[in-house]
């Protein structure tokens, strides 16, 4: 009995040793625990880090693709033979019913609530844009293609200016630089608009490249807003603003064929495209994926109507589209360095 109490006393002792020596038993699941959050962490940021560099650069390919409908206003301000205010009438009732399409295949049921929720802003924007709207076409109208396609290549240095003042939206110094190239190019373009007595026309393309700078800050302000009803109403507003002076009934079919071209693929494409990309990225890049127009719109109007830009203008054109396009390299390698190093810190 005395035997077997002591081997029973003796396991117990060693029983407890072996206990107190003994690592605790979450020691294991804690270390592989942390191990583990960490590696989501790190698997989440590059994950979010990716999809801001998509979201950036599908901005950058919408405000491009944007600025590439724009520039064929010149192009068919030369085509149609009809007054500045009836191809407004018109042109504005085309782009209308275009995005009005789009915007009701996109939201089906929820049309109205999305109409509802432009509030503001919104009537804001669709009234900058109308204004711009009218300006532009008189624009083209007192002054040439050249000189209105380059003064709004202003817009991103203009932009950034009353970004920093009214948002306090800081651009990257890449962005900052590109924009400033692209101001000296359109400088030498439009040297001789004085001169050939085009101050009004350039004057009225002036205004109309504020109202864009100042449209495209509130858009990207209120990003949760859906503008895209803002700016087929900006259309619409656009036909009834001009509607009194307006000639609608003297457009012939043929005319009426190009007006449907004007407002689909110039007008509503083009408002369309630039009301989502601009959501996307800043709005200086915004404005300088838009002077892409400046060498395109005299081109197209060269192309079908034999009229020849001036050798400033072409230089000029190659100054803002090397930036535009130095700029768009620069944002790609960017986006790409700070997804490596996001994944690599994770």
């Amino acid at each position: 009995m005395q035997a077997r109490g002591f081997h029973g006393s003796t396991w117990l002792f060693w029983q407890e040793r072996r206990t107190e020596h003994r690592e605790p038993e979450s020691f294991v699941p804690h270390v592989c625990s942390t191990e583990t959050s960490s590696e989501m962490a790190t698997a989440r940021t590059a994950s979010v880090a990716n999809v801001n560099r998509d979201q950036h650069l599908l901005g950058i390919v919408l405000t491009t693709a944007s600025a590439i409908a724009y520039s064929t206003s010149g192009f068919f301000t030369r085509l149609i033979h009809l007054d500045a205010w009836t191809i407004l009438f018109w042109r504005g009732i085309f782009a209308g019913l275009f995005i009005g399409a789009f915007i009701v295949w996109q939201h089906r049921r929820s049309t109205l609530a999305a109409v509802r929720a432009i509030g503001g802003p919104g009537l804001v924007v669709a009234s900058l844009s109308t204004f711009a709207t009218i300006m532009v076409i008189n624009a083209f109208r007192r002054t040439s293609v050249a000189d209105v396609t380059i003064i709004t290549a202003t817009a991103p240095f203009m932009t950034a200016v009353l970004g920093w003042l009214w948002i306090r939206e800081r651009e990257n110094w890449t962005t900052l630089l590109a924009s400033i190239v692209a101001l000296v190019g359109a400088i030498v373009m439009v040297r001789g608009a004085v001169t050939e007595g085009h101050l009004i026309g350039d004057l009225l393309a002036f205004g109309m490249t504020l109202c864009m700078a100042v449209m495209m800050l509130i858009i990207r302000k209120h990003r949760a807003t859906p503008m895209l009803p803002a700016a087929c109403l900006s259309a619409f507003l656009c036909s009834l603003v001009v509607w009194p002076v307006a000639s609608p009934g003297v457009a012939g079919p043929t005319d009426i064929a190009y007006l449907a071209l004007f407002g689909t693929t110039q007008f509503g494409l083009g408002l369309l495209l630039l009301t989502l990309g601009t959501r996307l990225v800043s709005a200086t890049e915004s404005a300088l994926m838009g002077a892409a127009e400046s060498p395109l719109g005299p081109a197209w109007v060269w192309l079908a109507f034999g009229e020849i830009p001036s050798l400033t203008t072409w230089v000029g054109g190659m100054i803002i589209m090397g930036a535009v396009l130095a700029h768009i390299l620069t944002s790609s390698r960017a986006g790409d360095t700070s997804l490596s190093k996001s994944t690599d810190n994770g």
